[in-house]
């Protein structure tokens, strides 16, 4: 059980300007205007693709709630959320490619700072298209309600509510 005085950060990841690429920002957005996020204890953040600067702010943070797209071998708008060791498999054993600087370097490097959130999540969607493009596909768009759901439902759970 999350304290009074803990913070969650919800991480909304991605880049606005690919499409369904954005969706983990644009969730984000829909959450902070969703009235059943609470008021206190959670701090939402537009994380976009700034990378390993983001550590400071998950180092921070005593919970982490990741949102991004993430290949799930699903249809497009599937939500999928990973808890904690599941979370670290997913990112360690996902297809990437080795020249970017990925969510699973980031946690790494809070692992050798010991500042790894015991409670984290990953909330993944996946996408259809990653194409440039300045608004999510209409599947992936229906998503995004699930996953605000699925963060309210982590956000509940944690806080023992």
């Amino acid at each position: 059980m999350m304290t009074s005085k803990e913070t969650i950060l919800v991480l909304g990841l991605g880049n606005i300007l690919l499409t369904d690429e954005a969706v983990g920002v644009r969730t984000v957005e829909k959450l902070e205007s969703h009235p059943a996020l609470p008021k206190s204890g959670v701090k939402t953040m537009d994380g976009g693709t700034m990378g390993i600067s983001l550590m400071v702010n998950m180092e921070d943070a005593d919970a982490l709630i990741v949102v991004d797209a993430a290949v799930l071998n699903q249809h497009a708008g599937a939500v999928e959320v990973f808890e904690g060791e599941a979370m670290d498999h997913f990112l360690r054993t996902r297809g990437r490619s080795p020249h970017d600087i990925g969510l699973d370097d980031i946690m790494d490097g809070l692992r050798l700072r010991e500042a790894v959130p015991h409670k984290r999540a990953l909330v993944g969607i996946q996408p259809q298209d990653m194409t440039v493009g300045e608004s999510l596909t209409p599947e992936v768009e229906a998503g995004v309600p699930i996953a605000v759901e699925a963060i309210l439902s982590i956000i509940k759970d944690w806080n023992n509510v």
